[in-house]
């Protein structure tokens, strides 16, 4: 009844033109373009990028609702899926109400519309792990993981799209900046130094474990502090903190009841030719080999699991689905961001000892593929 109610709220005449914008190709941008076109944003260059996020925002997002109604094991009539369904629904009605943009005040009229649609859209992840929890309380509890891999294609598919659209969303309404940092364009800095990210991530990932067990092992980073490259530092703090708190939480945990001082946790920042390579490596007892082919799904974890199946959607806040992001979404979400712009995240364990995380970093400069 719940469902047929919230589909009910939307009209015939906005899922039919969901479907008509839904078959329609998406546009790839490139970084070396945004790079180039947001190193001058002068007026005429952000009123071309709003009529081109105009038309393109609602052909992504207008996908990603068609994909969200037709999710197997009846993922798509679960609480929260029907919650993220209808932000997805709202974004879209919002952007193809809104009319032609022809000037700089309908320019920057859009630049505040599609600004919230992001804040809008802030607790997708969380209000999707939900819905996975809903899933699997549901479940045949004989049903193994690797069967539901519709489930994680689809999640993959969702999540990298996210990833581009509020990597459009954020370089256009960055790009207004009046005082942007040095060295910036938007989203992008192009002299980013990964040992000072990496230094920061670690600081808050430690934050974390002194939250939760009420100590932290300390991080050792090494590398070139000179060394900079064009990259997006809000993904590599995203990513290298989910392995950092990782690290830590297996080191705290194996070391607990133990006379000996927690290990550091190790990080190694190497500038290769073809990649920046980051290895994020811990002491914390590693993971059995049988577990390794899981850990980049969407329905495994070693922590504890915070989401509460039963939580009122209406009312949960912000800050509580904000806290929640990441047990069991950081590894295959970091994954993601890495191969957005063309990286990637391996890991490697030795059950008794540790885990080593590489994280591979691509070029930016030169790159000339479109971005997903």
């Amino acid at each position: 009844m719940a469902a047929k109610k919230l589909y009910e709220s939307f009209s015939k005449g906005l899922f039919e033109d969901v479907h008509r914008w839904g078959s329609m190709k998406q546009t790839g941008v490139s970084l070396k373009y945004m790079m180039e076109f947001g190193s001058r944003p002068t007026a005429r260059n952000l009123l071309i990028s709003s009529q081109f996020l105009h038309k393109e925002l609602p052909i992504r997002i207008a996908r990603r609702v068609i994909e969200l109604q037709n999710l197997p094991y009846g993922l798509s009539l679960k609480p929260a899926v029907l919650k993220v369904r209808d932000w997805y629904l709202d974004s879209f009605r919002d952007l193809r109400s809104f009319p032609d943009i022809k000037d700089q005040n309908d320019e920057l009229e859009f630049t505040r519309m599609i600004n919230l649609v992001k804040v809008r859209h802030n607790n997708v992840v969380p209000m999707m792990a939900l819905g996975v929890q809903q899933l699997k309380k549901d479940l045949d509890p004989k049903v193994d993981y690797k069967d539901l891999y519709e489930i994680h294609q689809f999640l993959d598919r969702f999540y990298m799209s996210r990833i581009g659209i509020r990597m459009l969303i954020g370089q256009h309404v960055a790009l207004h900046d009046p005082n942007p940092p040095p060295d910036c364009v938007g989203y992008i800095h192009t002299k980013m130094s990964p040992l000072e990210v990496a230094r920061s991530a670690s600081e808050d990932a430690r934050c974390i474990c002194l939250r939760e067990y009420g100590s932290a092992p300390n991080v050792n980073i090494y590398g070139d502090p000179n060394f900079t490259f064009p990259y997006v530092p809000t993904h590599l703090h995203l990513m290298v903190f989910e392995l950092v708190k990782n690290s830590l939480r297996a080191v705290e945990e194996r070391f607990a009841d133990s006379d000996k001082v927690a290990p550091p946790i190790r990080i190694i920042v190497a500038d290769g030719l073809e990649d920046v390579t980051i290895k994020v490596s811990d002491e914390g007892g590693g993971i059995p080999r049988s577990g390794l082919p899981k850990i980049f799904t969407y329905l495994y974890s070693t922590a504890r699991n915070p989401l509460d199946e039963h939580s009122d959607l209406e009312t949960t806040g912000v800050a509580t689905l904000s806290t929640l992001a990441g047990y069991g979404y950081g590894l295959p979400i970091s994954r993601l961001y890495a191969r957005y712009f063309g990286g990637d995240l391996q890991i490697i364990s030795m059950e008794g000892y540790g885990t080593d995380a590489y994280l591979h970093l691509s070029r930016l400069g030169d790159s000339q593929e479109p971005l997903p």
